[in-house]
């Protein structure tokens, strides 16, 4: 009987115990990492048992003592020094803004910088008088006081608010855990903390440098367009549209490959996202009709450079300049202060009026009449010397003077100057040279009519007639 069943039992152990559904494997993943959790929590728990057990000794007691003296006296040097050099930063009024940015970032952190230096100094004076092991403990803080601070002066250089913490406190945590020796365990404990689907693993760990590293790889993103746009815009060579164009492609390339990269180093496959992001993007393109539609329309635009920021537009009843060209909508100022923020698609769809589009000469007509009994050559000798006496028109596309028609009170007139700064505004140089007019007309006697009626009053034919 001892042989029958020892012939069959692994057989029947491997085709009874085990599921088809792997749950036998799934289990024995999930005690493995448990085992290992165990594993590296006793590791932590005995090294810090060891590092509580030697600051119970003399020496590091008298060690922590001294840095929180060196803490205390760096604290009162930030109050006595940093009032003055707060004056003495006032005083220096004609200095760049960069390195007045430089002083203040300095004077924010004048604690820390004052508690590093005389760290430093007592260590290096303790390493000379007595044993080395006399001033381990305040090797270590020195050096992490020291790590901290080149992490926060570097993460100044972020200017989001969100990456610059999210870099800084990954940063802190990294070089605190390096510092005192326990990356490997403190890796081993959130790489264990992980969701599985399938053949796709997520852990706390990989969350943790995905967001560090992308948050980073975005902060160099965002400096190197910001600094990149700035040399564009100062360009006078390339034209408006084409600045505008060339900043938002450098953007939306810098940003994907900062994601792209981020993604890749923490090891996260994309090319199984690829089915799943072509059916979002199929659902998007129809959900999202206009906004993709607005988004092709400003491409278009910055493209045939149909308008530019600095044109002055009309489309219905808005007519004003344009501010900026983004990548949804364009902003439209007006001369009353009103920024509107016309789509790109209605600008594409729609007739706009470029009164800049190829130049800035804008060509503005005014009518007027005046008597029968004035000379119509006079007139109009009149209207165009009155016109050139306004600053805006142009003296070298002079005005000109027409007579369009014989009316019922008057002769009517069109006269037509020519301008180049649009931006100022139409009504008011239409009003001024009205004004001019009006002055002109009055001096040398030049009337200008307005309708007159008579009204006759009719007696009742029913009265009899006057006899007398």
């Amino acid at each position: 009987m001892s042989g029958h069943v020892g012939s069959r039992g692994p057989d029947n152990l491997g085709t009874a115990e085990v599921p088809s559904d792997g749950t036998v494997v799934d289990e024995l993943a999930e005690t493995e990492a448990v085992a290992e959790l165990l594993d590296v929590g006793q590791s932590l728990f005995a090294q810090g048992e060891t590092f509580l057990a030697s600051l119970l000794r003399p020496w590091n007691a008298y060690q922590l003592i001294i840095a929180i003296g060196i803490f205390v006296a760096a604290y009162l040097l930030r109050a006595i020094l940093g009032p003055r050099i707060r004056a003495w930063m006032a005083t220096r009024e004609g200095w760049p803004k960069w390195r007045m940015r430089i002083l203040v970032v300095i004077h924010q952190r004048l604690q820390a910088i004052f508690f590093v230096a005389l760290i430093w100094g007592v260590v290096l004076v303790m390493r000379e008088v007595t044993w080395p092991s006399r001033s381990y403990l305040l090797g270590v803080i020195a050096t992490l006081a020291t790590a901290w601070l080149v992490v926060a002066f570097a993460t100044r250089l972020i200017r989001s608010i969100f990456l610059r913490r999210l870099v800084r406190y990954g940063a802190w945590a990294y070089v605190t855990l390096y510092i005192l020796g326990v990356v490997d365990e403190t890796e081993r404990v959130l790489d264990t903390a992980a969701l599985q689907i399938g053949e796709f693993r997520i852990s706390l760990l990989l969350i943790l440098q995905g967001a560090v590293i992308i948050g980073a790889l975005f902060a160099l993103a965002r400096f190197v367009t910001t600094t990149t746009t700035a040399r564009v815009q100062a360009n006078e060579n390339i034209s408006p549209s084409m600045r505008v164009l060339i900043v938002k492609v450098i953007q939306i390339l810098f940003y994907a490959l900062a994601f792209y990269f981020g993604v890749k180093a923490v090891g996260i496959d994309l090319t199984g996202l690829a089915v799943l992001s072509g059916a979002i993007g199929v659902g998007l393109g129809f959900g999202l009709q206009k906004v993709v539609s607005n988004l092709v329309s400003g491409v278009i635009i910055l493209l045939d450079k149909s308008i530019k920021p600095g044109d002055v537009i009309s489309l219905g009843d808005t007519f004003g300049w344009i501010n900026t060209l983004g990548a949804r909508y364009a902003s439209v100022v007006t001369r009353n202060g009103k920024e509107y923020l016309i789509p790109n698609e209605d600008l594409i769809t729609n007739q706009v009026v470029n009164w800049s589009h190829s130049n800035d000469f804008v060509r503005l007509d005014i009518f007027f009449g005046t008597a029968y009994h004035d000379d119509p050559h006079v007139v109009r000798k009149l209207a165009i010397e009155a016109a050139k006496s306004v600053d805006r028109v142009l003296s070298f596309k002079p005005p000109v003077c027409h007579i369009v028609g014989f009316g019922d009170s008057s002769v009517d007139y069109i006269l037509r100057f020519w301008i180049k700064d649009p931006t100022g505004g139409l009504t008011n140089i239409r009003g001024n040279v009205y004004l001019a007019l009006w002055d002109t007309f009055k001096e040398n006697e030049i009337s200008i009519p307005f309708p007159q009626r008579e009204v006759k009053l009719m007696g009742d034919p029913r009265d009899p007639p006057d006899m007398e």
